[in-house]
C-alpha cells in the first residue's frame, strides 16, 4: 500500500513536468502565430489548451484523493500542497499562451505586431520558452539553484515589457489604438507567464527547504 502511495506522489511530478512541456509548446507556437499571422498555428494552440486543462483536472483530483485517503504529513504534505499550487500556475500559463494565439487569430491575415516591435516580441517569446524549460527541470530535479535563476530571467522579461511601453507611449507611434491594445495585451500575457514560472520555481524552493521566499503576484 505504501509503495503505491509513493508511486502516486512520484506521478504528481511526472504530470507537472508534462504540463511544462505542453505550455512550452503552446507558447512557442503562439509566439510564431502572433508574429507571422499564422491562423492554423493559432487555432492549434487554442484547441490544444484543453489537454493542459485535462491534466490539471486529473492532477487536482488525484491530490484531493491522496489527501483524503492517505493524510500525508511533513514532506509528503508539502509535496501534494505544492503540486496543487504548481499545477494551478502551469494551467494559467497555458491560458496565457492561448490568449496570445487568440490575438493572432483575431488580427489574421495581418500580424498584430508592428515591424518595430517584432524583435522585442521575439525576445519575450524566447525568454518565456527558456523560463518554462528551466521550470520543468526544476520540478524534475528539485534543483533550488536553478530555481533561483528564474528570478533573473523574469527581470529580463520585465525590462522588455517596459521597452514595449516606451515604444507605445512614444510620439512616433503611428499604428493607432487597436494595434496599441494588441501590443499592450500581448506584453501583459508574456509578463504574467514569466511571473507564474517564478511562482512555480519558488514552490520548488519551498518543497526542498520548507521556507518560502517572497510571493510573486500573478493572475
Amino acid at each position: 500500500m505504501r509503495d503505491s502511495y509513493h508511486d502516486e506522489l512520484e506521478s504528481l511530478t511526472d504530470r507537472l513536468v508534462e504540463m511544462t512541456r505542453l505550455v512550452r509548446s503552446a507558447m512557442s507556437r503562439g509566439t510564431t502565430a502572433l508574429l507571422d499571422a499564422d491562423l492554423q498555428l493559432a487555432e492549434s494552440v487554442i484547441s490544444q489548451d484543453a489537454e493542459v486543462d485535462r491534466i490539471y483536472n486529473e492532477l487536482e483530483s488525484s491530490i484531493y484523493e491522496l489527501m483524503a485517503l492517505q493524510q500525508p504529513v511533513a514532506v509528503d504534505l508539502r509535496t501534494v500542497v505544492t503540486a496543487l499550487r504548481m499545477a494551478s500556475d502551469l494551467e494559467r500559463m497555458g491560458d496565457l499562451a492561448e490568449h496570445i494565439a487568440k490575438i493572432a487569430r483575431m488580427r489574421h491575415p495581418v500580424s498584430a505586431i508592428p515591424a518595430e516591435l517584432r524583435d522585442t516580441i521575439v525576445e519575450m517569446g524566447a525568454i518565456a520558452e527558456n523560463l518554462i524549460t528551466k521550470t520543468g527541470s526544476c520540478i524534475a530535479s528539485r534543483d533550488i539553484e536553478l530555481a533561483k535563476e528564474l528570478e533573473e530571467d523574469d527581470d529580463a522579461m520585465d525590462r522588455l515589457h517596459r521597452r514595449l511601453f516606451r515604444v507605445l507611449l512614444s510620439d512616433d507611434w503611428s499604428h493607432g489604438v487597436e494595434a496599441a491594445i494588441d501590443v499592450t495585451l500581448a506584453g501583459r500575457y508574456y509578463e504574467r507567464y514569466a511571473d507564474h514560472a517564478v511562482r512555480v520555481a519558488r514552490d520548488v524552493v519551498y518543497l526542498v527547504t520548507g521556507s518560502r521566499t517572497d510571493e510573486v503576484a500573478a493572475d
